[in-house]
């Protein structure tokens, strides 16, 4: 995959998007259950496609494609607590014809509590196959 202009430009303005901590999000002990993270990244990239007008069921239905998490990393910094308010970020890294590099953090006020790169692939929906991103997501990703 080949590094892309709009990597440098996403990367000065990442999006924020707000998450509360409820009880279902925490373990016994009370901190967020550390798989909950990527369910926090997951909200804040589908709503920075949304903000960028990119609805993924409209992107199904209109051109077949899906984008489907193939790699993360994720490192744990600092634990979250129940009614914590979150701001989680995501900032494009690399995109390519069919995969885009995400970075993202989840941060507590100044507290930087986990960060990670996750990888996202543009599959078809009905062969489950990788195709290119449809140019029009590109355009809005730029």
């Amino acid at each position: 995959m080949s590094d892309s202009p709009l990597a440098a430009h996403a990367a000065q303005r990442p999006f924020r998007h707000p998450v509360r901590v409820y009880w279902e999000d925490t373990d016994a002990g009370g901190i967020v259950y550390y798989a909950n993270y990527l369910r926090f990244f997951e909200r804040a990239r589908t709503e920075w496609l949304r903000t960028l007008g990119v609805e993924q069921a409209a992107l199904r239905a209109s051109s077949g494609a899906l984008f489907v998490v193939i790699d993360t990393h994720i490192a744990y910094r600092a634990p979250a607590r129940l009614d914590d308010r979150l701001d989680v970020t995501v900032e494009l890294r690399r995109a390519g014809r069919a995969a885009l590099t995400l970075g993202q953090q989840a941060w507590r006020a100044r507290t930087l509590l986990a960060e990670g790169e996750v990888r996202v692939g543009c599959v078809d929906a009905a062969s489950w196959r990788p195709r290119r991103i449809p140019t029009p997501v590109l355009d809005r990703l730029a």
